[in-house]
């Protein structure tokens, strides 16, 4: 599987012959470039949220998935790919003007691999709320911005339940980001005994049968932030 991280928590998922984009962005709030690769698939955390589900920016024609609307059921994204979600809110409405959002944390399952997607979840998990990932997760796609979303001491708790081989950072700062996000490196001094690799691009390749023994955090790069390109 290749993961590509366009920015904020957008990524593309290329597996089985199959491209799926996760949470995409209005670019022109969120300061970053539109995707410019045609998708199969769509998956968004809410429709609520323009951060999160401005599908229409996705070239070629995508089926869009709501996580929401597959809370019990899941659904088939592809021949081999499959998607299960469970319920989040985006903030719990403590330090921030308006109401909280429905959101969903979802998984994606496919090319033999199981990656986690945190959505725009804003709460500490609860065990309910993980159970569906215990020894479900390869690879965790990580809030580590904090402010809005889950606080990093209880995104900690979230690696230690689910303990996943390969954590990627999303929804933190980058160079062109409009939101108020927090800087990967405060994500990392907490994880200090874990490997850290900084990737020098946007993309990882992962291999169901070539994953790390120990949880290790990637650091990619946002492919659409035209100030990191160019840095």
């Amino acid at each position: 599987m290749r993961i590509t991280w366009y920015g904020h928590a957008c990524f593309r998922l290329d597996a089985d012959g199959l491209a799926i984009v996760t949470d995409p962005y209005t670019p022109d709030d969120a300061g970053l470039e539109p995707i410019d690769q045609p998708a199969d698939v769509v998956v968004m955390s809410s429709a609520l949220d323009v951060a999160h589900s401005c599908w229409q920016m996705v070239p070629g024609d995508p089926r869009v998935v709501n996580a929401i609307e597959v809370l019990r059921t899941g659904t088939r994204l592809g021949p081999d790919a499959t998607l299960w979600s469970v319920a989040t809110m985006e903030g719990d409405g403590a330090d921030r003007p308006d109401e909280p959002k429905a959101n969903a944390m979802y998984g994606i399952e496919a090319d033999g691999l199981r990656i986690c997607h945190m959505g725009d979840t804003g709460n500490p998990l609860t065990e309910q709320q993980l159970a569906p990932f215990r020894d479900r997760v390869d690879v965790l796609l990580a809030l580590a911005g904090g402010n809005l979303t889950i606080a990093l001491p209880d995104l900690d708790d979230v690696i230690e339940a689910l303990r996943p081989r390969i954590v990627v950072p999303m929804h933190h700062w980058s160079p062109s980001l409009h939101y108020r996000v927090g800087r990967v490196e405060d994500f990392l001094e907490r994880r200090a005994g874990d490997r850290i690799v900084h990737a020098a691009g946007s993309e990882l390749e992962v291999t169901a049968g070539d994953l790390p023994d120990a949880t290790t955090i990637v650091v990619l790069q946002p492919r659409q932030d035209p100030q990191a390109s160019a840095a």
